[in-house]
Order: C-alpha cells, then sequence, then structure tokens
C-alpha cells in the first residue's frame, strides 16, 4: 500500500512510501482510506519533528472509507461498511490507503452527504463536543438561554461546530471574526453576536451589553487576548483551550475563582480510557447531524487526488492561517 510520511519537519520531505499492507488485531478495523482532511495538529506535529527522522512519520488525524477486515474482537462494524474518524495521536495517521483505528473511536459515516463534506468534521466535532459538553459541563437538554459563552477564533475548524453546538443548546452566542466573509459565516452557523478580535474585545462585548461572559472558549493564540479573557470572564466563570499558554499566567485568573480546562481530543484513546468509546458516540450523533440537516458541514476547500503533492498543498492553505472551516483531500 502507499503511505506519505513526512521524512523531517519541512513540508516538502513528504513523500509517498511503500508499505506492508497491517492486519487488524482486537478491537481494530482496518479502513480502506477515501478521504482526509488537514487540521492545525498535523501542522504543529510537523514542526516538533527532528531535522531527519529514521523512519517516515504518518500525520493525519480524520479518516473516511471503508471498512476491509476486522480485528478478532472487533464487533461493531462489518466488512464493506462506510465509516468515518478522528484519530489516535500514538498511532500513524491517515495519510495513507489503509488505516488501523480502534473501533471504539469511529462511527457509521452519513449516508446522504458526500465524502469531502463528512471527512471535515470528526475532530474538529469531537474537539467541540467535549469542550462544551465536558469541560464547560453544558447540558443541551437543559434552558441554557441565561448562559454567554464567548468563542475566540468562531471561523475557524473547531469554531465553526463550537458555534452550531452552542447555538443548539441554547446559549447566546459571542464568535469573534476578523473579515466581511467570516462574519457572515460564524453568523450563518448562529452566532448570536460577532466581534473582530483584530480590536478591543472589552470595549465590543460591553457595547453589546455583556459586562461579563460565563465561558470563554480559546480556539487561537490566547496571549494576545489574555488579558481581555481575565476581565471578561464571570467569577467562577469556566475559561477552556484548545491551545497553549506562553507568555500568559493562569494565576491572573485566581481572583475570580475561575474554572481552567485543557482540551486535547487524543486523551482519552491515547492513554487507552474506556471513555473513548464517547468518541464513537458523538461521532453517531455527528453522522445524524449531517444527514438530518441539524449540523452544516464546515469543509470550505477539497482538494481532488490523494497523494503527496495534493497534501502538501492543502497543508500550505491551512499552514497560511486565513482559512475558513476546513480543506479536505480525496481519492
Amino acid at each position: 500500500m502507499k503511505i506519505f510520511g513526512m521524512t523531517s519537519n519541512d513540508l516538502k520531505s513528504l513523500t509517498e512510501f511503500d508499505q506492508e499492507i497491517p492486519e487488524p488485531e482486537n478491537r481494530d478495523i482496518l479502513v480502506e482510506v477515501q478521504g482526509v482532511s488537514i487540521n492545525p495538529v498535523d501542522i504543529a506535529t510537523r514542526k516538533q519533528l527532528d531535522d531527519v527522522l529514521t523512519g517516515p512519520k504518518i500525520l493525519g488525524y480524520d479518516g473516511y472509507g471503508r471498512v476491509s477486515k476486522l480485528g478478532p474482537k472487533a464487533t461493531k462494524f462489518s466488512v464493506g461498511d462506510i465509516v468515518f474518524f478522528a484519530g489516535d495521536y500514538s498511532r500513524d495517521g491517515s495519510y495513507q490507503e489503509y488505516e488501523l483505528i480502534d473501533e471504539r473511536l469511529v462511527a457509521l459515516a452519513p449516508k446522504k452527504v458526500d465524502i469531502a463534506h463528512s471527512v471535515a468534521m470528526p475532530l474538529v466535532t469531537l474537539t467541540a463536543s467535549e469542550l462544551l459538553y465536558e469541560k464547560l459541563n453544558i447540558d443541551p437538554n437543559e434552558d441554557n438561554s441565561d448562559r454567554t459563552t464567548l468563542i475566540i477564533n468562531g471561523a475557524g475548524g473547531v469554531g465553526s461546530i463550537a458555534i452550531q453546538l452552542a447555538h443548539q443548546a441554547g446559549l447566546k452566542v459571542i464568535a469573534t471574526a476578523s473579515t466581511d466573509e467570516k462574519v457572515k459565516w460564524v453568523k450563518s452557523l448562529g452566532a448570536d453576536y460577532v466581534v473582530d478580535h483584530h480590536k478591543n474585545l472589552i470595549e465590543q462585548v460591553r457595547g453589546l451589553g455583556f459586562h461579563f461572559v460565563d465561558d470563554i472558549i480559546g480556539l487561537s493564540d490566547n496571549d494576545p487576548h489574555w488579558n481581555e479573557i481575565v476581565e471578561l470572564i464571570k467569577p467562577f466563570g469556566t475559561f477552556a483551550t484548545i491551545t497553549n499558554l506562553n507568555e500568559s499566567k493562569i494565576g491572573d485568573l485566581k481572583q475570580k475563582s475561575v474554572n481552567f480546562k485543557w482540551e486535547w481530543m487524543f486523551t482519552k484513546a491515547f492513554f487507552n480510557m474506556d471513555e473513548m468509546s464517547e468518541q464513537g458516540q458523538y461521532l453517531e450523533k455527528l453522522s445524524k447531524g449531517l444527514d438530518d440537516g441539524s449540523i452544516r458541514s464546515t469543509m470550505t476547500e477539497c482538494v481532488k487526488g490523494f497523494n503527496a503533492a495534493n497534501l502538501q498543498k492543502a497543508t500550505e492553505m491551512v499552514e497560511a492561517g486565513h482559512m475558513m472551516g476546513k480543506v479536505v483531500v480525496i481519492k
């Protein structure tokens, strides 16, 4: 089979290799990959690699394809099923023709939505779901109309689905966006209010009538907004983020007794926790939502042709930092 692996931290080192098709063991299934999406974690992981590797590093943490073989303890799917999933950071990713993945991390793909629109969604939806339901403890079945959430970088991959899920849960959603196109985008996804993260967030949010917000979700570099986050968050509120704090100090939140929560979508699988099955359940809901129209795919760019050159091209689009929604590569 073909794999597309990095031989260094230089994107141009992404090269095609031949490798034997692996055999599934235990609860693994073997998936013939038909599409992938590009995520910032691919870029961050690549940049952390050594200048020269002893063997190719296979990235890619969103996949879509056909189940071609089952491990001896795999019972959730049948050969021929079409599935989608995010990845396990401790294993090879989706930039290959066949991938082994634990069945607990997988769900049947949508039936009414094509590959491109489907494969854009697993990683970002899992991240957004864990942020909202597990880190912010939001119950979508309760009345949340008096709860306000600020989503910084609302037009990005995670932001685009977090807005939808927060809107469905009845929250008042304030999203950040910096261009007319992105403002229109986040409003179409369900943002009640939009503020520009290139301008003073405190002035803008308070100009909307909110002195404090109950929750803040940080989906971009937190450091430039840290003083605004500390000022805007409500006492006993929650700040949750997927990005690092480099210069910012968590201690700044102490006076307000703010809950600080990290979100790393790979934790459950990385530590082989029983809770990893929850990710398959989140994806089952996503599949249903895409099919019934209650969830809108955030795919905005599709590159056709599953090869090293197109994976490089798609990565360059994401790495430029101006993307709205998601970029995918399909066969």
